[in-house]
């Protein structure tokens, strides 16, 4: 007969048991969660992976997965298992889980790589205290795991081909490869500042090249000395992009072999224990681990990230391909006890530097020095041996296929005769030892006018359209006068975009005018505003205009979405019955109101930080009065057609006189001061060459531009000064 004891432990056990299901149950979902955070940074990835075969790109630059503070915590949500000392997780899924994780952190720190070089010096080193603290803290949690048996230690064998492996020694194997990772992380962060100050100075030197070359010949049109312009300044951009030479050097080899060896691991260890379930069926589930079914949502989400993760990093490794294979770099290739000193040259300069030490103790402050010196030498020590070791993988992984591919290019010489001019003098390099191959030069040409073809596709028929409308700058000068009275105490300057959206608010609202000349109009003038804005950004920088391009900015997306003029609809009907002058007056008369409320609510002062509304409505005010003018001096009335006609056109020399910029803000757009911006801004000038070319072509063929200084062709203003000066 059972004792009183005895149903008293089975009652207390399942109570036990029921709080401790109870208590589980957010594990599953924390599991649920991890798989998520897996899958963001695998989506990443996979577009780096998409954008580098787009681009052409091989080496697989970060542009969607970089190094960052967001990147940083869904790398810490995805890395939950392996930092998990808490929950009890016995059965085989449970450690193939864990130490799958740990595979794919190595993967997710080898496609990391690249990143660091599109960061500017205080941004990387934030983020690489960051990693640093979250992969310190995770090997510290795995060595606790393995020390304590949370991580079995248990022999497994597969009997087919007779291998035995441990899950403790796997995670051991994939804990001092990311710690090695981790190593050559900070290796190419200490590297980077100088690398980039390498390529600073190269392309001082290759810009001041390129402006000597500049004297191209005369017979050459205006476009075709942008496009060869666009071109030089591509192959800078792309050569000397800091994201390549990171992802070209031996360190980002030898991540991409441990990478590779981490993957190769993983993806046995998954295979073993998959296919020898009927072996480990005992130990497969055993025990109640609180993430139940979802571990195994992990192990398969984050299995296909190491063999999505791991194509970027090997294609790296042999990026060695892109240079030339010459007699003169094999000779060097072997050389890989040198260390240049590019590689050390931070870690002299901060040993050279003084360090301010509060303490008036000599004795203090010369323990602080030769403990920062000893530090210092210690680390150029370790930095010298760490690019050595790197420089050896990469020579024990090319040297074959570099042999194999020489042999074969000496008997099938590739030439670049198509390529229109001499660019390899455009081409930045960090080691000048390394010449780029004429195919991978090639290759940058070619892409680079896929780019401009791909741009020009993309015409801009209703603005080519609305632009047939000019005549003669007219427009420039007639939409102001300084007949009209001004609302304010002091008058704001006039900026391109402005009296543009001001006038199409007019233009639409007119009723009577067919649905497809006004909509055509329209598109037009959006297509004719992106590049407007863009020029205004790069020439009309002062705080007065960057107020006037927002105020714009703002009443053109209401005109285009909403078809409103600051609350007041523009659709036809609104207007119906009335002629054009009372059109015209209504909005003056609308304008006038806007701005005497606001004046009004501000005691009659002009605010420091004029509302975009009191700008538009003093724009509109301005130029419905000087309409009003011209009105006025006309013998007979203004009909609707005539109006909407008046508009148009002078749109259109307001376009007109602004495009005349343009070949300088491609020019300005090449020339990009910041190197980590450098190549999205050489594409931008591309792109916009691209579309604007007939644009470009047209204005060059007119005979009426105006020979004004080039500082003054920025501002509308100063075309209004020129062309009174101009009327005898």
């Amino acid at each position: 007969m059972d004792s009183p004891c005895d149903y008293y432990s089975l009652d207390y056990y399942m109570a036990e048991k029921e709080k401790s299901d109870k208590f589980s149950e957010p594990m599953v979902w924390i599991r649920i969660y991890i798989a998520i955070a897996s899958g963001l940074c695998i989506l990443a990835m996979a577009a780096d992976l998409l954008h580098g075969f787009r681009n052409k790109k091989f080496w697989f630059p970060c542009k969607y997965f970089s190094l960052n503070a967001a990147s940083i915590m869904v790398i810490t949500v995805a890395m939950k298992l392996p930092v998990d000392l808490n929950s009890p997780m016995p059965g085989y899924l449970d450690q193939v889980a864990k130490v799958g994780s740990l595979a794919f952190m190595c993967t997710l720190m080898a496609n990391l790589m690249p990143s660091l070089a599109s960061m500017d010096d205080k941004t990387l080193l934030a983020n690489m205290i960051g990693l640093c603290i979250f992969v310190i803290t995770m090997i510290v949690n795995i060595c606790i795991q393995i020390k304590t048996g949370v991580i079995i230690d248990d022999n497994l064998f597969y009997e087919p081909t007779k291998i035995y492996f441990r899950f403790a020694i796997i995670a051991g194997v994939n804990t001092v490869m990311i710690l090695l990772l981790l190593i050559i992380m900070i290796a190419s962060s200490i590297t980077i500042p100088t690398f980039k100050e390498v390529l600073e100075s190269k392309y001082r030197a290759t810009n001041k090249i390129s402006l000597t070359d500049q004297r191209l010949p005369d017979q050459m049109s205006r476009v075709e000395k942008l496009r060869q312009h666009v071109r030089r300044y591509w192959v800078i951009a792309e050569t000397g992009s800091p994201q390549f030479g990171m992802a070209s050097n031996p360190l980002s080899t030898a991540s991409g072999v441990i990478c590779v060896m981490v993957s190769v691991i993983n993806l046995g260890t998954v295979f073993y224990t998959v296919i020898n379930l009927h072996e480990f069926v005992g130990r497969l589930f055993e025990g109640r681990s609180p993430y139940k079914w979802s571990r195994t949502l992990i192990i398969i989400t984050q299995y296909f990230g190491v063999v999505v993760g791991i194509i970027a990093p090997i294609s790296r490794c042999f990026s060695v391909f892109s240079f030339k294979l010459g007699a003169k770099w094999n000779k060097n290739y072997f050389m890989f006890l040198k260390v240049e000193k590019y590689w050390i040259q931070k870690l002299r300069v901060w040993k050279q530097s003084p360090i301010p030490i509060p303490s008036r103790n000599r004795r203090s402050r010369s323990l602080v020095y030769n403990s920062r010196n000893l530090f210092l030498s210690f680390s150029i020590g370790f930095q010298k041996v760490i690019v050595i070791l790197c420089k050896l993988i990469w020579l024990l992984v090319t040297v074959v296929p570099v042999f194999v591919v020489n042999c074969f290019t000496s008997l099938n010489t590739s030439r670049t005769d198509d390529i229109d001019e001499d660019i390899s003098k455009y081409v930045l390099q960090i080691d000048n030892e390394k010449e780029l191959a004429e195919k991978t030069l090639k290759g940058i040409s070619k892409s680079m006018n896929s780019f401009i073809s791909k741009a020009e596709k993309e015409q801009n028929n209703n603005l080519l359209e609305l632009l047939d409308k000019f005549t003669e700058f007219e427009g420039v000068q007639i939409f102001d006068t300084d007949h009209v009275q001004s609302l304010l105490p002091a008058e704001f300057v006039n900026s391109w975009s402005l009296p543009i959206v001001t006038l199409t608010c007019i233009a639409v609202s007119i009723p009577n005018i067919h649905t497809h000349v006004a909509e055509s109009m329209l598109r037009g003038v959006g297509e004719g505003l992106s590049f407007t804005h863009l020029m205004e950004e790069s020439l009309n920088c002062s705080s007065e205009y960057v107020n006037l391009r927002k105020a714009s900015m703002s009443v053109w997306h209401v005109v285009e979405y909403i078809c409103k003029w600051l609350d007041n609809p523009l659709a036809k009907h609104v207007f119906n019955g009335k002629d054009a002058t009372e059109i015209v007056k209504f909005f003056s008369d609308k304008a006038k109101e806007i701005v005497t409320e606001i004046l009004a609510s501000n005691d009659g002062e002009q605010p420091e930080n004029p509302p975009n509304e009191l700008i538009a409505a003093n724009s509109m005010y301005r130029i419905t009065q000087t309409i009003l003018l011209r009105f006025e001096s006309n013998t007979e009335s203004v009909t609707k057609k005539q109006l909407f006609s008046h508009l148009e056109s002078m749109i259109a020399d307001i376009f007109c006189a602004c495009f005349t910029n343009l070949p300088r803000v491609i020019t300005m757009r090449c020339h990009e001061s910041v190197i980590e911006k450098r190549e999205a801004s050489v594409k931008v000038a591309a792109k916009l060459f691209g579309k604007t070319a007939k644009i470009i072509e047209k204005l060059e063929k007119c005979d009426k531009v105006p020979s004004m200084d080039e500082d003054k062709m920025a501002y509308i203003d100063e075309w209004r000064v020129y062309m009174k000066q101009s009327i005898p």
